[in-house]
C-alpha cells in the first residue's frame, strides 16, 4: 500500500521527469531515457522513478511499452489536462492567452448561472466563496477551493458543454496564482464575494460584471507580468 509520504514523493519526481521533458523539448511520440539514465539524472533511484513513471502514465502524460521502453504520449495529459497545456514552455505567453479565452467564456458562464443556479447550487457557491476567503485571509495556499468555487458556477450554468471546457479554467487558475505571486488577495475576495451574491440574486447582468471584473484585476498583473 503506498502511503501519504510516497505519493508526495512521487507526485515531486513526475513534475521532474515533466520538466525534464520540456527542457528537452521531447515531442508527443519521443522516447525517455531507461529508468537508470532518469534516475542518475534526477538524483533518485530507480524505484522512485518507476512509481513516478506509473503516476504520469495513469494521467496519459508517458506511455509506457513492455519490452520498448516509455514514450511521451501522443496525445499528453488527456486525464488532468485534456488539452496538454502543460506542455506549452512559455507560461507568461500562455496565461495572457487563457485570459483572453476567459473573457469570452466565464462573465457569461456565469450570468447563466444566476439565471438557472439552484438553491443548493447557491449555497455550495456561497460555502466555497467563504472557504476560499478564510484561505487568503491566512495566507494558506486557496488554489484548490479557487478551482471549485470556478467549476461550481461553471456546472450552474446548466450548459452541457461548459464542463468540457472547464481545463481552461482549471488549468488557468493555478498558473496565475503562481506567477502573480498571488498578491491580488483582496482582490479576489471581493469580486468573488460579488459573483456569489449576483448569482444568489439571480442577477445575470451583475453576476457578468463582476465576473468581468474578477478578470480584469487578473489581466493587469499579467500584462504587467508579461512586459518585464
Amino acid at each position: 500500500m503506498t502511503t501519504p509520504n510516497e505519493r508526495n514523493l512521487s507526485e515531486r519526481i513526475s513534475d521532474d521527469i515533466i520538466n525534464y521533458i520540456l527542457k528537452e523539448q521531447l515531442n508527443p511520440g519521443d522516447r525517455l531515457p531507461n529508468e537508470s539514465i532518469l534516475a542518475e539524472k534526477l538524483g533518485v533511484g530507480r524505484s522512485s522513478i518507476r512509481e513516478a513513471v506509473k503516476l504520469l502514465a495513469s494521467r496519459n502524460i508517458v506511455t509506457v511499452r513492455q519490452g520498448s521502453g516509455t514514450y511521451v504520449s501522443s496525445n499528453p495529459g488527456i486525464v488532468k489536462d485534456p488539452l496538454g497545456f502543460t506542455f506549452i514552455g512559455d507560461k507568461n505567453k500562455l496565461a495572457a492567452d487563457l485570459l483572453e479565452i476567459r473573457f469570452l467564456l466565464e462573465p457569461a458562464i456565469a450570468a447563466r448561472a444566476a439565471a438557472n443556479a439552484t438553491e443548493e447550487e447557491i449555497r455550495q457557491i456561497n460555502r466555497l466563496c467563504s472557504e476560499t476567503e478564510q484561505l487568503l485571509r491566512e495566507g494558506k495556499d486557496h488554489t484548490a477551493k479557487d478551482i471549485e468555487f470556478h467549476t461550481a458556477i461553471g456546472t450552474s450554468s446548466k450548459n452541457l458543454a461548459v464542463p468540457r471546457l472547464m481545463p481552461v479554467i482549471t488549468f488557468a487558475v493555478p498558473l496565475f496564482i503562481d506567477l502573480t505571486k498571488n498578491v491580488l488577495r483582496q482582490e479576489t475576495i471581493d469580486t468573488h464575494r460579488e459573483i456569489a451574491e449576483a448569482i444568489a440574486a439571480h442577477d445575470p447582468t451583475r453576476a457578468h460584471d463582476a465576473m468581468y471584473l474578477h478578470l480584469i484585476h487578473n489581466r493587469r498583473l499579467i500584462t504587467a507580468q508579461t512586459q518585464q
